[in-house]
């Protein structure tokens, strides 16, 4: 028997694809969850291979483990089949729409430089209210960029040095936090500690500190 719910999975918050996203669950295959159509775009090579890291937008880094083909109704479609790292949770895309969904490849090693040059960087602080901050930063963190994702990082910790952030925004933080270290993480090939003492590196010379992922534990 398939079961077919129409919310994401708890362990994945921020959802750019709430609506568009099944768990198929059965007692005799794995669990999949199938990505439909959404609105990202990428001008980047989309032609995935096995054992290929990828990034899913808002979800973070995964790996190419099959390509398959099924069928949809009366048509015949080839899918990717991702193992997404943070909840091991198998994602099958069709292989026309991973632009469209906006997968893409791991940031590569000369891009890393860049992103932590852009943490070293002094900015002055939104002055918007947390209601339009917080869709601005939802919308940044949709986009599946990791200079974005970067960037919500660092305007939310230089406001939570301010004042205490909302419950969302704290948590809008934390998942900042988690995909900016293990998507770098994997384009260095190291271990997220590495990346944590690189990050409060840069982070410290605009007077910011980076916050430890015990912060965010209840």
């Amino acid at each position: 028997m398939i079961r077919m719910l129409s919310t994401p999975p708890q362990s994945l918050p921020f959802d750019p694809f709430r609506d568009n996203i099944f768990k198929v669950k059965t007692t005799r295959l794995p669990t999949f969850a199938f990505l439909l159509p959404g609105t990202f775009m990428s001008g980047t090579d989309l032609n995935f291979h096995i054992g290929d890291k990828v990034v899913y937008p808002n979800h973070g880094v995964g790996v190419i483990e099959q390509i398959s083909s099924r069928s949809i109704g009366a048509t015949i479609e080839k899918f990717y089949l991702l193992n997404i790292k943070a909840s091991s949770l198998k994602v099958m895309v069709p292989c026309n729409n991973v632009g469209s969904v906006g997968i893409r490849r791991v940031v590569r090693n000369g891009e890393v430089q860049k992103i932590l040059d852009s943490l070293s960087i002094t900015e002055d602080l939104s002055t918007a209210d947390w209601k339009d901050r917080f869709k601005e930063n939802s919308d940044r963190m949709r986009t599946g960029s990791l200079f974005e994702v970067a960037g919500v990082l660092k305007s939310l910790i230089a406001l939570h040095q301010a004042k205490p952030l909302s419950f969302r925004e704290k948590k809008m933080l934390e998942r900042a936090r988690y995909l900016l270290v293990s998507e770098l993480a994997m384009s260095r090939n190291c271990e997220e500690t590495k990346i944590e003492e690189l990050l409060a590196m840069a982070l410290a010379k605009c007077k910011l500190r980076f916050p430890e992922a015990s912060e965010f534990q209840a």
